[in-house]
């Protein structure tokens, strides 16, 4: 296995700031040249005339039938693609990509006929000039300075050299979906491309934002950090409590400021924040730090978190710990690696798959299963994110996965040591990004199609 801890790994490196990277990964320079969100963007005319859906399963997916779709209305005569999907209060949320010039902002579906999704608010879209709003999460928060449902959407810039942009993410009132109010706006920091992932949890009577910010260490030589702990109980006025650096491990060599280091397997490999989620109570934070794997932090104090480890992987895997789910419990941790490049000299040849971890113990991760589809049933050859695992959602003993081209995955995690499909998804031209699971939707977001509805047989048509 490459690391046991990050401090153990990055004791045993030489981080090379001095070599120039071939690439950065995901959607900053993939070296594939492959790009996720500039793929086309299908009008209502075009999906009426797409094939059926495939939704194929045993066990329990197999009272699921796709109910609805939902294009994204065109805003100004613009057609945005979506990225993902979050449910509250029998309304979807959805964020959008960069096709067609960003600026799509969170599209708001009411959800009481699935099989007719309708568009009712639209918010974030105008804040702040050329970005991106991929990510929102919708609570229920109960804070001294504010009670009701709270939006948090993540803010990317396009080109975050141009004027008038910045990245970070926005604070909404959505008490009233149909009508949501701006509250706040916490900004990342200058020259920066902004928030990517989040979540937003309640930790006693405080409300916190756990931000992943990718390559702000590299764009501000250190002197930004990737993973941001934000105090929003006052969602008008957000405040910074926290910032991860690698730095503050003893072990760690004090000159550590970029994404490139020399693993111990002589390999230059990447490490940027692309993802964090924290378990109901708020006292785990796990963060998705690519070739560093998942790193687990006890947040139980959110201005003094404590380090406990991260996970391993074989010498031969590119890393690329992308997205992470809790299941029994918050025993139990998913982990999807994001890999659209599979032949790259000294690695396995694979794309990227998901692996299953026992977290009881939380200083020590223990690997137990790995679940991959069948390479047979590659849509495309090459460099492509339409074969990767893409995000992971759990909802009693099956796990969801979202699988850009494969659309949804079901797999049966009743033992996590054996996982098994038991069910699949796929929108004729699939191209999913993302999967939720809530009461009896689950929800898909196409990049090309939008909304995606999927019910129970026994629930209301």
């Amino acid at each position: 296995m490459i690391k046991k801890s990050f401090a153990h790994v990055m004791l045993a490196s030489v981080l090379a700031l001095s070599v120039v990277p071939t690439a950065f990964a995901h959607d900053e320079l993939d070296s594939s040249g492959v790009s996720k969100g500039e793929q086309g963007v299908f009008s209502n005319e075009e999906i009426a005339n797409l094939n059926e859906a495939k939704v194929e399963g045993s066990k329990n997916l197999s009272y699921l039938r796709e109910a609805g779709t939902a294009q994204l209305k065109e805003i100004d005569g613009v057609q945005n693609n979506t990225a993902d999907v979050f449910a509250h209060k029998g309304y979807a949320y959805v964020g959008t990509h960069t096709a067609n010039g960003g600026n799509g902002g969170v599209r708001v579906f009411d959800l009481k006929d699935p099989a007719n999704p309708v568009e009712v608010a639209v918010f974030a879209n105008e804040d702040v000039e050329n970005t991106w709003q991929e990510k929102v999460i919708v609570k229920s928060i109960n804070t001294p300075d504010f009670k009701g449902d709270l939006a948090v959407v993540s803010v990317q810039q396009l080109n975050r050299n141009a004027k008038d942009t910045s990245g970070g993410f926005l604070l909404y009132d959505v008490t009233d979906p149909t009508n949501p109010k701006k509250l706040g706006y916490w900004e990342t920091y200058e020259n920066t491309r902004g928030t990517h992932e989040l979540t937003l949890t309640m930790q006693g009577n405080k409300a916190l934002v756990l931000a992943s910010n990718p390559y702000a260490d590299y764009y501000s030589d250190g002197e930004h950090k990737d993973f941001t702990i934000v105090d929003v109980s006052n969602p008008a006025e957000p405040e910074t409590l926290w910032e991860f650096d690698p730095r503050i491990l003893d072990e760690v060599p004090a000159d550590f400021n970029g994404y490139h280091w020399k693993s111990p397997d002589g390999k230059t490999r990447p490490v940027f924040n692309h993802s964090v989620i924290t378990d109901n109570n708020a006292q785990y934070a796990y963060v998705s730090m690519w070739d560093l794997g998942t790193i687990i932090f006890d947040i139980t104090d959110p201005e003094n978190p404590v380090y406990l480890s991260s996970t391993d992987y074989a010498s031969n895997q590119q890393g690329s710990a992308h997205s992470a789910a809790l299941a029994k419990g918050g025993n139990v941790l998913i982990e999807t690696r994001e890999v659209s490049t599979p032949v790259r000299p000294g690695y396995e040849e694979s794309y990227g798959y998901t692996r299953i971890f026992d977290i009881k113990d939380k200083a020590n991760p223990v690997l137990l299963s790995e679940f991959k589809t069948d390479l047979t049933e590659k849509v495309e050859d090459g460099p492509t994110f339409a074969n990767t695992v893409h995000d992971p959602k759990v909802h009693g003993n099956t796990l969801y996965l979202s699988h850009y081209a494969g659309g949804v995955y079901a797999v049966d995690i009743t033992d996590p040591a054996n996982p098994k499909q038991i069910g699949q998804y796929t929108p004729d031209q699939a191209n999913v990004w993302g999967v939720f699971v809530d009461r009896n939707y689950v929800l898909a977001s196409d990049m090309a199609q939008g909304l995606k509805v999927l019910v129970k047989n026994n629930a209301k048509k």
